[in-house]
């Protein structure tokens, strides 16, 4: 049997490819699908079935992409009206070569949620491997507040019985492979571990120490998550089918007088440099994201009409921002800026910068009072510890709750490392904020001087 892991960065999103006898089966498949079709190629098998664990929030499934180039059927949960495919039912099983796939139906995360359960049987009856979708994590168990407030008690009922009675009773033996990894935002805190096995998950797994059903919903009715914008069209993409790209696009080479035109006509320009970078000068009206930084925070701050542009030093890199853009549904995006960053001011175009304050700086001026001082951590990171005088907002949440920080005054921002806060300066002076103040290093500096934080 041939198995590959095919992780995906910034959403740390996993699918499977599993092949045997000829055959290719793929479990949850990004939507640019040409890993999996050289990975066939190459092993020379046939791809001919697609499973999906449940309706993805986080990314457009490659199901249809990869269906239209295989022929592949593809199959989902029973329990919502999908505009495509085949819906399967609980011990619904499949015989691939020497291989059995039995499906379970395990609510919990999402009604339709499926798990698939790998069996080889030229070896044994016993579970081999479990493909759990958003189910359980390394040391997680799936969010369950998608359908609302007053749903969680029962979804988070659900996902107890379809752990303790469905999962968890396949076996300590049972290697268990979720559809994410650290850093996803469909788990709070999933260690990093690309695989775990259901008895080191029944032991060490703190949501699974529950006593009780019902402490088992007290925990998972108290999470706080967040939920980016996007994920309403990567819903919508998912259930009813997103538009099949073919292969993934060419982006164009824009030159700055050009990029100056669909500037004044509206565009959206986002330079993936690093913070330092883009605080030393950049296009003016652009948002910065760091490169690593796209896939998880694009959805929050982009939006699915204007085109995009890419700004870069130079081309390297370009291609990963693409995929990850792609990967969520960015069908706008346009093209790059041709030659990078230097071909705009070497042009004389004009140039804005952002001022970058160190934490000795902030220190300096912690107490003046003549400053609006901002943490865009996750909610728990700033229950742990943060600046004494900071408000706190979520990076996320700034485009939707803009009105809460007051002009006319400088913002002063930090984060966990100056990442997530200069994206928030850039997206302020955007949105008319004139005076704003990344601070280099942020949290994680201002510690490691030795500086008190307040909890």
């Amino acid at each position: 049997m041939i198995f590959k892991l095919i992780k995906s960065e910034g959403i740390a999103h996993h699918s499977y490819f599993i092949g045997v006898n000829g055959q290719a089966v793929v479990v949850d498949p990004r939507r640019d699908v040409d890993i999996y079709m050289r990975l066939a190629e190459s092993e020379g098998l046939e791809i001919t079935h697609i499973f999906e664990t449940h309706r993805n929030e986080d990314y457009v499934i490659g199901s249809l992409e990869l269906a239209n180039l295989t022929g592949a059927e593809i199959f989902h949960g029973k329990k919502l009206d999908f505009a495509y495919g085949t819906p399967v039912s609980d011990k619904d099983k499949f015989i691939i070569g020497y291989i059995e796939l039995e499906i379970l139906e395990t609510p919990g995360h999402t009604l339709e949620s499926i798990t698939i359960v790998l069996r080889d049987l030229r070896v044994s009856e016993d579970v081999q491997m479990i493909f759990p979708g958003d189910v359980i994590f390394a040391g997680e168990t799936g969010r369950i507040d998608f359908y609302g407030l007053d749903k969680r008690s029962e979804m988070a009922g659900l996902l107890y019985d379809s752990i303790f009675d469905k999962i968890l009773p396949l076996g300590d033996q049972a290697v268990l492979c979720p559809a994410h990894g650290a850093g996803s935002v469909c788990g709070a805190d999933i260690r990093r571990q690309d695989f775990t096995t259901t008895g080191y998950e029944a032991r060490t797994n703190p949501q699974l120490k529950s006593k009780s059903r019902e402490d088992f919903i007290n925990l998972k009715i108290k999470e706080e998550h967040y939920t980016p914008p996007y994920f309403k069209k990567m819903e919508d993409f998912n259930k009813n089918g997103a538009p099949i790209i073919g292969c993934v696009p060419h982006l164009k080479a824009i030159p700055p007088k050009k990029l100056v035109e669909m500037k004044n006509n509206g565009v959206q320009i986002l330079d993936v440099r690093k913070p330092t970078s883009y605080a030393g000068g950049h296009i003016p009206g652009s948002l910065n994201i760091w490169k690593e930084g796209v896939a998880t925070f694009a959805g929050w701050f982009l939006n699915y009409e204007e085109s995009i542009v890419l700004v870069d030093d130079d081309s390297y890199g370009i291609n990963d921002v693409r995929n990850s853009l792609i990967r969520l549904g960015f069908d706008n995006l346009y093209g790059f800026l041709a030659n990078g960053f230097p071909s705009w001011y070497v042009t004389v175009e004009n140039v804005d910068s952002l001022r970058l304050w160190t934490v000795k700086q902030l220190k300096e001026h912690q107490f003046d009072g003549d400053f609006f001082l901002l943490d865009v951590r996750k909610i728990n990171d700033w229950k742990k510890g943060h600046i004494e005088g900071a408000h706190h907002l979520y990076i996320g949440e700034v485009p939707e709750r803009l009105s809460e920080i007051p002009q006319g005054i400088p913002v002063v921002v930090y984060c966990d490392s100056g990442n997530k806060s200069t994206v928030v300066c850039s997206f302020l002076k955007e949105n008319g904020y004139n005076d704003v103040i990344s601070v280099l290093g942020s949290i994680t500096a201002w510690k490691k001087a030795g500086y008190p934080v307040k909890s």
